[in-house]
């Protein structure tokens, strides 16, 4: 049973029932170190079917092809690299294909300006250094490290923000499925089933581009934003009832018609134009992904459940909708204010009360 008290839980632990029940009916070949085989890992992901009474909820909504061939990719020596726009799902596909096949998702490498490459390859306890010297016991194993010693999956977040060192430093590792640590003398080889899942946001191409090299060792699958506008209100509906169900929002979960005012008006900007082709618009500094729509309506819960009456009204939105818009106080504001009375005004009765709340907070 799954502990209410934590914030947020690895996927293994949060969708261990499916896991188990897939497991459990599984007749497929079950590569080394996997928990399951290919296909069930698929299921697991793609949802749309029930084992043993559980239904198999969807991880991913999109092309299953690209799900395929991020499954393939880690049945071969190459390593997989998720890259796409912010929102994607980059991050959560990552999470739960390493929960699905073998079931440990926590071994991640957040890559930041500050990461060093201590963190891709090993670092030292420096009290029991200076007091014992090199030792197996003052040695701090980073997750790709103990990811290649128990032959599973480390996840590397954001790896294009990583410095060129760090990120070199998992050209040697990938080619050579070793790790070698001069001050103890030992050369750690990969067990079977170990890989690398890194994910890069296009957004920041060019902080710190991948090397060629380091490029040739993995197997590249871009994740695109969802096609369809219902695509993506299934997606945000999806997400927000589980985020919140390990949040306190004392709320009710927003409704269909809100969730599709949040997302039209995120792809409308996005975009620069409407749904419907037939006006061009200013689309603004932000990027206004799948991931700031889900955020957005977390938020508007909670301001429903600590300060109204549990339901997501037209302020509660409007409240989040001009932060996720609104970056850029000089740019955006406009951009913003056009929209809302060239748009928004426009479109009838259902969006009046979302209009008018906005338009107060803008100004």
């Amino acid at each position: 049973m799954a502990d209410k008290n934590v914030q947020r839980l690895p996927a293994e632990e949060l969708y261990q029932r499916e896991i188990d029940a897939l497991i459990s009916v599984d007749k497929d070949p079950v590569p080394t170190g996997w928990r399951m085989s290919p296909r069930a890992v698929l299921h697991y992901i793609t949802g749309e079917c029930t084992v043993k009474g559980i239904p198999i909820s969807a991880k991913y909504i999109g092309d299953w092809r690209l799900v395929e061939i991020a499954i393939a990719t880690l049945l071969t020596d190459r390593a997989l690299l998720l890259i796409g726009e912010p929102g994607t799902a980059k991050s959560w596909l990552s999470e739960h294909l390493t929960a699905a096949i073998t079931g440990d998702s926590t071994k991640v490498v957040q890559g930041t300006a500050g990461t060093t490459e201590e963190q891709i390859r090993y670092s030292w306890n420096y009290a029991m250094l200076i007091a014992k010297g090199p030792c197996p016991e003052a040695m701090v194993k980073s997750p790709v490290y103990r990811a290649m010693e128990s032959g599973s999956i480390a996840r590397v977040e954001e790896i294009s923000r990583c410095a060129s060192e760090v990120q070199d430093a998992l050209i040697s590792i990938l080619s050579e499925k070793r790790l070698s640590v001069p001050e103890l003398g030992l050369e750690v080889p990969a067990r079977k089933g170990f890989s690398i899942i890194a994910t890069a946001n296009t957004r920041d191409k060019g902080v710190n581009d991948m090397s060629a090299a380091l490029k040739r060792r993995f197997n590249i699958v871009v994740l695109p934003t969802p096609s369809s506008i219902d695509d993506e209100m299934e997606i945000v509906q999806t997400r927000v009832e589980e985020l919140s169900w390990g949040l306190d929002l004392n709320a009710s979960q927003p409704d269909r018609d809100t969730v599709e005012q949040v997302v039209t008006i995120f792809r409308e900007l996005r975009s620069g134009a409407t749904l419907d082709g037939k006006q061009k618009l200013k689309t603004t500094s932000g990027v206004l992904s799948t991931a700031e729509a889900i955020s957005l309506l977390a938020n508007s819960m909670a301001l429903a459940g600590s300060f109204g009456d549990g339901s997501v009204t037209a302020k509660d939105l409007a409240a989040g909708l001009q932060g996720a818009v609104v970056k850029d106080e000089e740019k955006d504001k406009v951009c913003w204010k056009e929209y809302l009375e060239n748009v928004m005004k426009k479109r009838g009765s259902d969006w009046l009360p979302l209009y008018r709340a906005c338009r107060e907070l803008n100004g």
